[in-house]
């Protein structure tokens, strides 16, 4: 069986450079890659293409790579949290592709499947639909759309296994499993690594064919990014 461990997240983001394309899985703070994220601003990797659902907040997850002006293009569902991403985008200094969510979750899936483009009734007479073709299928106008290209693809995971297998917990199962296998080289952080054929077959979301590195991340912060609470009676 084929062991896809690295020792360390340095091993798991070797090869990436300035003006790579990477995709990087998570729901607000929910199931972000921590320890790759923090790697990437020690690489100090400049010009990066970062195709994520949102740019984090201001001092946490991708905010991290923004602050040190890291990212040259943004292509995301969601960005409302971010005062820095929200600065360099009106000034000119972030180039930024709004894309509708299930859109973006879409093209990441289509990569994957090597599917090289899809055609979807959202955006159409918007914005989101200029310079792209429409077709009318059943009465109903559809945009389409192409499959994401990118170099890397990190996403985190609960648990994984030394073949490259994934289970991913609650709701860190968001964008994460639809990047696995998207890029040329899919990187894995996972909370708990075990040995192949430690985790039962049936409970495993993504295969390893899809994983090319996995690696066992350490301290996690799992920040909320709105804490609710009710008052007390």
């Amino acid at each position: 069986m084929i062991n896809k461990k690295v020792n360390n997240v340095q091993e798991a983001l070797n090869g990436i450079e300035d003006h790579f394309t990477i995709m990087l899985g998570g729901f607000g703070l929910c199931g972000i890659p921590e320890n790759s994220i923090n790697e990437l601003v020690k690489k100090g990797s400049k010009n990066l293409t970062c195709i994520s659902n949102n740019a984090g907040v201001d001092d946490f997850g991708l905010g991290l790579l923004l602050q040190q002006k890291q990212i040259k293009k943004m292509i995301s569902s969601y960005v409302g949290e971010n005062a820095e991403f929200e600065r360099q985008m009106l000034s000119g200094e972030l180039d930024v592709e709004l894309i509708p969510q299930g859109t973006l979750a879409e093209r990441c899936r289509a990569a994957q499947a090597g599917i090289p483009a899809f055609f979807t009734p959202a955006g159409y007479g918007t914005e989101v639909a200029e310079g792209k073709e429409a077709r009318e299928f059943n009465g109903k106008m559809h945009v389409m759309e192409h499959a994401f290209k990118a170099d890397f693809a990190i996403v985190k995971a609960w648990k994984g296994d030394t073949a490259g297998n994934l289970i991913f917990k609650g709701t860190a199962r968001n964008f994460n499993p639809c990047m696995c296998g998207a890029a040329k080289i899919t990187v894995a952080e996972v909370e708990e690594l075990v040995e192949a054929g430690t985790l039962d077959p049936n409970q495993v979301h993504i295969p390893g064919i899809l994983v090319n590195r996995i690696f066992q991340g350490e301290h996690y912060e799992k920040r909320i990014e709105q804490r609710t609470t009710r008052k007390k009676n």
